[in-house]
């Protein structure tokens, strides 16, 4: 039994309500829900939650939301780690253990259900404890800058002044979608960033943190551009 374990407390504080505030007419965990069911991935798509109205449209949505998540996991400090942890208790409590466990971010309204399927393979091909999206930086962390306390500038690596953006390594940083895992691999709270999980490289255009009113406008944007241009292919291979 695979499941889709979908966090979604009901206590955001940058954006209130995050969760299900309605994003480009829906509310916003719709879109994960719906990436997880479309995939065909999952025996179960549950979402932890501490809130009812979340419950509730979840449910509506097509999730089970079969149990309400304890209050020392809901605050600002839960890991994700320990509340898949607890889902998974909790199935193997009521249910049965699952044979594996995506953990999909509740606001990643840009998650893709091939994505999905691409990480389950790579779990069932790879030696490993975790797969998850990842993409890159789009430029390179070598040649970063921080600003001093004095107000003036200094590179964290100064080695690479001259060295031309090309012949830098390539640096990729969490997608903030999903995270496929062993049972025991999130029991035990594993490291997910190790070597012991393996990548599922994304374009950088389907990706888009939302942690402030700013992040949120850009992703509604980016995800009318990109549903726009879905449209617009979809028409033009109907005319061919």
């Amino acid at each position: 039994m695979n499941v889709a374990i979908i966090p979604a407390r009901g206590g955001s504080k940058r954006i209130p309500r995050k969760n299900v505030k309605p994003f480009c007419g829906r509310p916003m965990i719709a879109w994960s829900i719906a990436a997880a069911l479309e995939s065909g991935c999952f025996d179960r798509v549950i979402v932890s939650t501490d809130d009812d109205e979340i419950a509730a449209v979840a449910e509506k949505c097509g999730a089970e939301a079969p149990f309400r998540r304890p209050a020392e996991l809901s605050d600002d400090h839960a890991s994700s780690l320990a509340v898949i942890a607890h889902g998974i208790e909790w199935l193997a409590k009521h249910a049965r253990r699952p044979d594996l466990v995506c953990c999909v971010y509740a606001t990643a309204p840009l998650v893709r259900a091939q994505d999905i399927r691409r990480g389950l393979e790579a779990m069932l091909r790879e030696d490993c404890e975790f797969a998850f999206s990842v993409t890159s930086f789009p430029f390179p962390i070598q040649r970063a800058v921080r600003i001093t306390p004095g107000g003036r500038v200094e590179m964290f690596q100064p080695e690479c002044f001259d060295c031309r953006s090309q012949d830098l390594e390539e640096a990729y940083h969490d997608a903030g979608q999903f995270y496929w895992g062993k049972p025991e691999a999130w029991l035990e709270e594993k490291v997910i960033f190790a070597p012991h999980s393996v990548p599922v490289v994304l374009p950088r255009h389907l990706v888009q943190d939302i942690d402030t009113p700013e992040d949120w406008l850009q992703a509604e944007l980016l995800f009318q551009t990109i549903a726009s241009r879905n449209q617009s292919e979809n028409r033009e291979g109907t005319t061919e």
